[in-house]
């Protein structure tokens, strides 16, 4: 007998349709929160909210953020859903800073969340929640201090001369040849970061089957399961876990907890010190298993792990990319190549031909040019933040209330016309230094502001300039028919990157034989 009608067919429609009503309110519940509130939103869809465009593909997070931006010029925030729940884009410069520098007590954690399960996706310095954040990141912070990167120096110096042997096994010919430059750059920054944090030569440069690199590529894969895993982890935590979604993959996992664990343990067994990443992390773990005050974290197992796990990912995608991308940008406009290779050979007239530290320090157009790269293509297009108590925006009577999930756009930023005139031509000038006085704080932010900044924006400049500089030396770049114009960025990945790789003419210059 039915338990509604006579006839369980009819039961069982009056059921789904009911299921239906009861997800479709409950999903609703909160839409019209920031109107309510005197805030504009952006009318989102029932059980999606604003990410339709995400979901399917059809754009990045951070293209879809960076429309949100463009959307709403002349308001200093607007109101999103992440599916059903409340969202904050904040656009005024002067809200950006009071968030991640002023009062960054209110707005301490990133909303990106791992499963608790997922120990190197969880406890690593990117996505690890307060108080432990804080007791990790003043222990790491000595890392990459500008001493301790300058003597790492020399052993990046044998990176790019691995650099130069990887180019001259290419056979470019009298008329070069087209090479994928993505790749290349990414080996090369493997290479400099397994060395200079691990004491490890992995060889991607030279050694197609190298394990490293292998992993590095699965970690930022464009697959659409790899973007719907990454989004979830940004826009919809709460649901990391119940999936089964793992901010690193299975095989990535077990790679770098076996790789990194067994280098730890050999520096403690063996005394070796390097003053790098591996001998920071015995010595934490010393220290915390001698204390008898352990604190708001465990500095051992996977811990320790994961922090050189993202120490890894970090280190090699993010100079691998700018590295990549100035390559395009000097091979599209060969007025810059050129009036950049020629402040190198000045330089390196000065230094009798050895690139040093300091050289690369004081080449001022490489440095404007690697930033108008970071302008254009920062590694991460977004920032996004978490209110940790009701925060009162300064000089309104607007509350953002505790739990709410807040982003910021950096491309939006980059490429306002407000801040950046004609934003989409590459144009080093912009940071000249006369430029970089007159320009508004916090609207150029490519490795964050505040305390929870890039720790490794020292080193990753070091290696995006010292690839370059052993580049644009010995090679001439320029377009042909495989290259992108205007370049095209994946949408299938929360970081910035091309569709479909970067395609490049390589000419070996003739004073180089």
């Amino acid at each position: 007998m039915a338990a509604i009608t006579s006839h369980w067919i009819l039961d069982s429609i009056i059921l789904f349709a009911s299921l239906i009503v009861f997800s479709y309110f409950y999903v609703t519940r909160k839409f019209g929160y920031w109107k309510k509130r005197g805030v504009t939103e952006f009318k989102p869809t029932p059980f999606i909210g604003n990410l339709g465009d995400c979901l399917t593909v059809k754009k990045s997070a951070g293209q879809w953020l960076e429309d949100c931006y463009n959307n709403s010029a002349g308001l200093p925030y607007v109101g999103l859903y992440l599916f059903h729940k409340p969202t904050l884009l904040v656009r005024d410069p002067e809200l950006i800073k009071n968030v991640l520098v002023r009062d960054f007590n209110y707005f301490q954690d990133r909303y990106a969340r791992a499963s608790a399960d997922d120990k190197l996706g969880s406890s690593n310095l990117f996505t690890i929640k307060n108080p432990a954040w804080k007791t990790l990141r003043s222990k790491i912070t000595p890392i990459y201090t500008s001493g301790k990167v300058k003597k790492m120096f020399e052993l990046m110096v044998e990176i790019g001369d691995d650099l130069d042997t990887h180019m001259k096994s290419l056979d470019l010919g009298k008329k070069g040849k087209v090479l994928e430059l993505k790749e290349i750059s990414a080996k090369f920054t493997t290479d400099m970061i397994a060395t200079t944090a691990y004491g490890l030569r992995v060889n991607s440069l030279n050694n197609p089957d190298a394990e490293f690199r292998k992993h590095g590529y699965d970690i930022f894969r464009k697959t659409f399961y790899r973007s719907i895993e990454l989004s979830c982890i940004f826009f919809l935590p709460e649901m990391v876990g119940p999936l089964g979604f793992k901010f690193f993959s299975k095989k990535s996992t077990h790679f770098l907890r076996n790789t990194m664990w067994e280098v730890l343990m050999e520096r403690e067994r063996s005394g070796i010190k390097r003053n790098d990443l591996i001998d920071l992390l015995v010595e934490l773990r010393k220290s915390y298993l001698e204390s008898s005050d352990k604190g708001h974290f465990e500095f051992d197992g996977d811990n320790l792990v994961a922090q050189a796990a993202i120490f890894f990912t970090g280190g090699f995608e993010t100079s691998s990319s700018t590295l990549s991308f100035s390559l395009y940008e000097l091979a599209i406009n060969p007025e810059i190549q050129s009036k950049l290779r020629n402040e190198i050979l000045e330089g390196l007239e000065q230094t009798n031909g050895k690139i040093t530290y300091d050289l690369l320090m004081n080449l001022r157009y490489l440095d404007m040019v690697v930033a108008e790269t970071l302008r254009k293509y920062p590694p991460l297009p977004f920032l996004d933040r978490v209110a940790l108590a009701d925060y009162k925006v300064p000089n309104s009577d607007f509350i953002i209330e505790k739990g709410t999930p807040v982003f910021i756009s950096m491309t939006g930023l980059h490429y306002d016309p407000q801040y950046f005139p004609d934003p989409d031509k590459y144009d080093p000038e912009r940071f000249s230094e006369e430029n970089k006085k007159s320009r508004k704080p916090c609207v150029y932010i490519p490795f964050g502001e505040g305390p929870h900044n890039c720790i490794g924006m020292r080193i990753g400049l070091l290696q995006s300039k010292l690839g370059l500089v052993k580049l644009l030396t010995k090679y001439e770049f320029s377009s042909c028919k495989e290259t992108q114009i205007p370049l095209r960025i994946s949408p299938k990945i929360l970081i910035t990157a091309s569709e479909s790789g970067i395609f490049l003419n390589v000419n070996e210059l003739v004073a180089a034989k």
